[in-house]
């Protein structure tokens, strides 16, 4: 059934919610506060083995699938947002392509640091003119000899400044719309790639947004993953496809989150009293509560079905957009719920509640908008096209 969980998958649950608990839940607002990357806390995931828990045990991992890695990040968040984010890419992040799309030479060469905590993965996509329109971009991959070089500016890379290897997409030079698209990939520092300026953002302070200029960066044929070509779209599909790992993700740490607030929520209703009994007895904030946990619940089950699904790597796109827009908007509902059950100790800064707000509305935009996820879905349900680009 995919609603149930087998034993092994309860174990994974059992350590990720252990760890979480003894280690990051104390740390959370330190990471928030300060900006500084969640390395402490990271490492404490690393030593329980669940970082390299979904890269196949040829390369050193555990060879576990799609659900056990949004198991973790989803107990992860509950307790720490920004150690969940961290640990994210080692489990349902852009290495997935690598394993899918990469040479056997690329899979050997990269996928043992993912599994052994060593090679962060990122991934540059976005560019200043290019966010939703993900076909707008601009860098651009000029033909060099047997590879190429990479010119162009990409911005809200998550964790870029801690990332030892990046997928860059880009197009062939002279291409524009769907056409050409391709993706390399970049290890270390290569000469012409400028330093990372970061964004101040309003939540999941621990793990920064960068942006990073690439001026005539040369890239060897062995590090092309999606060769472009000047009149084929197969680049413009991976684009799409290859985020879905990251959105069941993104969409685990949601619910994660929202079941945080409900915790959080259910805790204050039962221990504070108004009126000469407890809150927990209003039926107004019983109906809130009940929302609340629905909520949460519908999330977390559209979550499994989505990483349940597909093959080749890649789950269903439409389970992962499902589960994308209803847990990015769950969160939302859910946390700004907690606050009004918490009253001024919701918009205090001395208790979680806000920082769950704030932290949630970051999740919404990662990896797709919930206008975006509508308009795809949407079309898929009517079989029309889904491009919002018009000539």
């Amino acid at each position: 059934m995919w609603a149930e969980l087998t034993p092994r998958q309860r174990e994974i649950r059992e350590l990720a919610r252990e760890v979480a608990v003894r280690e990051l839940r104390p740390m959370a607002a330190h990471w928030d506060e300060t900006e500084e990357f969640p390395r402490k806390t990271f490492e404490a995931v690393l030593e329980t083995g669940l970082v390299g828990l979904t890269i196949p045990e040829q390369y050193g991992g555990q060879g576990e699938s799609l659900l056990e890695g949004c198991i973790v990040v989803e107990e992860l968040a509950r307790a720490c947002l920004s150690t969940a984010m961290s640990v994210q890419p080692f489990l349902n992040g852009p290495w997935r392509a690598i394993s899918v799309l990469g040479t056997q030479e690329m899979k050997d060469r990269l996928l043992p640091g993912v599994a052994d905590g060593t090679n962060h993965f990122a991934i540059a996509m976005s560019e200043p003119g290019a966010g939703s329109a993900g076909t707008d971009l601009r860098a651009t991959l000029t033909p060099d000899g047997d590879g190429f070089r990479l010119t162009g500016t990409k911005c809200w890379i998550t964790g870029g400044h801690v990332a030892d290897t990046i997928i860059v997409f880009a197009r062939l030079a002279g291409t524009e719309g769907p056409y050409g698209i391709g993706a390399v990939v970049l290890t270390g520092r290569s000469d012409g790639m400028g330093e990372f300026h970061i964004d101040p953002k309003m939540g999941i302070r621990g793990v920064a947004e960068c942006m990073v200029q690439f001026d005539n960066v040369r890239i060897d044929p062995e590090d092309v993953l999606v060769l472009p070509e000047e009149h084929s779209k197969r680049g413009t599909g991976i684009l799409v496809n290859q985020f879905n790992p990251e959105r069941c993700g993104n969409a685990a740490m949601c619910t994660g989150l929202g079941q945080a607030a409900l915790d959080a929520s259910v805790g204050h209703l039962n221990a504070r009293r108004q009126f000469g009994r407890p809150l927990a007895e209003f039926q107004g904030l019983q109906w809130k509560i009940a929302d609340m946990a629905l909520d949460v619940h519908v999330s977390r089950m559209l979550v499994w079905r989505a990483a349940r699904s597909g093959d080749g790597g890649f789950p269903d796109q439409t389970e992962t957009l499902m589960a994308k827009l209803h847990s990015s908007e769950m969160v939302q509902r859910v946390t700004n719920s907690a606050i009004g059950v918490h009253g001024a100790r919701g918009y205090s800064r001395r208790w979680p509640v806000e920082r769950y707000f704030r932290d949630g509305r970051g999740l919404v935009m990662g990896g797709g908008t919930p206008e975006v996820m509508r308009n795809v879905l949407g079309a898929q349900v009517l079989g029309v096209s889904g491009s919002q680009r018009r000539k």
